[in-house]
């Protein structure tokens, strides 16, 4: 089910209060406008009307694989869809979950738990990009495609919905191949902000069987990272 609101603070917020209720899982929320809306490591996520800003509902089972690889699993749909409406456009996948167009950042996607159920919010801009980050950003239109975020957001729930069926009855092996194959390509170089001062410096190689990011350091030695701000350097 997919409700729509004018305007709303924050989809994700809608719906971990929701889900507290006993929202079933595939529960989805699109807010025209967010007035506080917010992505990873506490950042405001601006909220223009044209662009995508909803969330869904995933109820956790005793078998699935690990809450966390959700994000995998949200990221690896997502740019399915884009690419999809986009096939003359490279759509690159930065870890966990940030969609890249020309290098640039696309959408990005947060994952926020309350008890059994796993909120997954998912940002696009679609017809607009905030200006003055401190990271290159863009949106479809800039790239010669208008879409309605409207259609948008029933592909999306259709992917994502075939993507955790396979996660919960595959493991997390297809997503994880899924994901790497729409990844920025071994040895590119990255920068992870472990989000208290620390910054590790590194070349992209791959993900662990579990789905982590594994950096190269300079010495050739391979630090893995389970949380971080990760940008292309």
């Amino acid at each position: 089910m997919i409700r729509t609101v004018a305007q709303t603070g924050s989809t994700n917020a809608d719906l971990i209060a929701l889900a507290a209720q006993g929202a079933a899982e595939g529960t989805w929320l699109r807010a025209q406008r967010q007035t506080g809306g917010r992505g990873r490591m506490g950042r405001d996520w601006q909220s223009p009307p044209g662009n995508l800003y909803a969330s869904t509902i995933v109820r956790l089972q005793p078998h699935d694989p690990a809450a966390p690889t959700l994000a995998l699993v949200a990221a690896v749909a997502l740019a399915d869809v884009v690419r999809a409406y986009t096939p003359d456009v490279a759509v690159v996948i930065k870890w966990p979950n940030d969609l890249l167009m020309g290098g640039a950042k696309l959408a990005g996607i947060l994952l926020e738990r309350a008890g059994d159920a796993v909120v997954v919010g998912i940002g696009v801009n679609l017809a607009h990009h905030p200006e003055g980050l401190d990271r290159p950003v863009t949106n479809l239109a800039a790239h010669g495609h208008q879409l309605d975020p409207a259609i948008f957001i029933e592909d999306l729930a259709a992917c994502l919905a075939r993507w955790i069926a396979r996660w919960r009855s595959e493991g997390l092996a297809p997503v994880r191949a899924a994901w790497l194959a729409s990844a920025h390509p071994p040895g590119t170089a990255l920068v992870a902000n472990l989000g208290d001062g620390d910054l590790v410096e590194g070349l992209f190689d791959g993900l662990t069987d579990e789905g982590a990011l594994r950096l190269r350091l300079a010495g050739g030695a391979v630090r893995v990272i389970h949380a971080a701000d990760v940008f292309l350097i």
